[in-house]
């Protein structure tokens, strides 16, 4: 059999083992739980930023609206304002028509020169918005 300090030294021995697993295990649990931890805080901060890039997609799109029907009301205007530009131009030609078959060419070189002194208005040219 064993000796007595045999035995002895045994059971240090084995209680060292145990001693060492138990840290070990204990250390293990630790560092498994700051692992969750930041595993955690890094879902967290995900979550986080996931809602602070949909409040920006928002204002974004929001702003990309408003220019979009800004746009769409100035290429209204635009178009409207250039069907008026080309009847005020068929309606200055017709003019210019009627003032020279009135008083020949003659009455042209005044007309640009003082365009008002030689044509009396009898009815005012109006542009339609609908044009």
């Amino acid at each position: 059999m064993a000796s007595p300090s045999a035995s002895s030294s045994y059971e240090d021995l084995a209680e060292a083992l145990n001693q060492r697993k138990r840290k070990r295990m204990l250390s293990n649990r630790e560092s498994a739980r700051r692992s969750r931890l930041r595993k955690q805080k890094h879902l967290d901060d995900m979550v986080a930023l996931v809602a602070q890039l949909r409040r920006e997609n928002s204002q974004i799109l929001t702003s990309y609206n408003v220019i979009t029907q800004q746009l769409v009301a100035i290429v209204t205007e635009n178009s409207v304002l250039k069907s008026q530009a080309t009847e005020l131009s068929h309606r200055l030609q017709s003019v210019m028509e009627i003032i020279l078959h009135m008083d020949g060419p003659q009455s042209m070189d005044g007309f640009f020169a003082m365009p008002w002194s030689s044509v009396s208005m009898v009815q005012p040219i109006l542009a339609s918005p609908d044009l």
